[in-house]
C-alpha cells in the first residue's frame, strides 16, 4: 500500500526530482516580471504602462491601422486593446479617425507622428531593457532573449 506522503511525491514528480516551486518557470517569471514592472514604472514617461507604450510604439514605428490590426502588432486581445486606445485617446496621444475606405471601421494613429516622442519612448525601453537584464553577462542576456523569443 502506498503512503500518503509518497502519493503526494508521485503526483508532483514527472522527472524523478521532487517538485521546488521556487525552480518552476511560472513562478520565476512572475517574479521576473514583477522586477520588470517596477522597472518600467520607475522609468516610464507620459504615465504610461507597458501595453499603452507597446501601443505607442507601434504607432509611430509603423503608422495608422485599426484597432483589431493594433492589437494583433501587440499580441493584446480585443477587450485590452479596446481598454488601452481609450486611456491613449484619453490622454490626447492617439485619434481615431473614420477609415475612408471602409465607414464601419476607425482608423487609430498617433496624434502627432513626432520623431523626437518616437526617439523618446526607443530610449525609454532601452533604459528599461538594460536594468531589467542588468544582473546577466552579455551572453547570458543573448541566451535569454533568443529562449523567451523561442517560448512566446
Amino acid at each position: 500500500m502506498t503512503k500518503p506522503d509518497d502519493r503526494t511525491a508521485a503526483a508532483n514528480d514527472t522527472t524523478g526530482d521532487p517538485y521546488v516551486l521556487d525552480a518552476q518557470i511560472g513562478y520565476l517569471l512572475r517574479l521576473a516580471n514583477q522586477r520588470h514592472a517596477l522597472i518600467f514604472q520607475e522609468h516610464s514617461i507620459l504615465d504610461l504602462t507597458p501595453t499603452q507604450f507597446s501601443a505607442m510604439v507601434r504607432l509611430l514605428d509603423e503608422g495608422e491601422c485599426s484597432q483589431n490590426e493594433l492589437g494583433r502588432r501587440t499580441a493584446m486581445d480585443v477587450a485590452t486593446i479596446k481598454g488601452v486606445v481609450d486611456r491613449l485617446r484619453g490622454k490626447g496621444l492617439v485619434t481615431l479617425n473614420p477609415d475612408p475606405k471602409d465607414k464601419r471601421r476607425t482608423t487609430i494613429s498617433a496624434t502627432v507622428a513626432d520623431p523626437e516622442l518616437r526617439d523618446k519612448l526607443h530610449d525609454m525601453g532601452r533604459r528599461i531593457t538594460e536594468k531589467t537584464l542588468a544582473p546577466l553577462s552579455r551572453t547570458e542576456r543573448g541566451t535569454l532573449l533568443r529562449l523567451l523569443s523561442k517560448l512566446a
